[in-house]
């Protein structure tokens, strides 16, 4: 079983800037990969970014592209997303989860373990 689990959500103004951070316990491995989903009342969850294993690929949602940075440290089982100039559109519930494809994908299905969110509210 696998565990994740997401902090540093919070309110921040427009312009601002937040890091998530997922860290994952239980039957962990640093070759998964793993990426960052969001949910704002009334959508659909959305992707926002993904990691391979050894960090050297990661994809990015439109949205994200140019603000948004996802990184990972194997050693701490963690996995980050560095948001900046964020906007009030991006306020959701936003979710980490580890990925069962062997490649890096914004497929929502090939995401089997998710943790349980934290809200990023962005004021104007």
């Amino acid at each position: 079983q696998v565990t994740l689990v997401e902090s540093g959500g919070g309110l921040v103004q427009a312009g601002g800037s937040l890091r998530l951070s997922c860290a994952a316990s239980g039957h962990t491995s640093s070759t998964y990969i793993m990426g960052w989903f969001r949910q704002a009342p009334g959508k659909e969850r959305e992707f926002v970014a993904a990691i391979s294993w050894s960090g050297s690929t990661t994809l990015y949602a439109d949205s994200a592209k140019g603000r948004f940075t996802i990184s990972r440290d194997n050693a701490k089982n963690t996995v980050y997303l560095q948001m900046n100039s964020l906007k009030p559109e991006d306020t959701a519930v936003y979710y980490c989860a580890r990925s069962q494809s062997l490649v890096v994908t914004a497929r929502r299905y090939n995401y089997n373990y998710w943790g349980q969110g934290t809200q990023v509210t962005v004021s104007s």
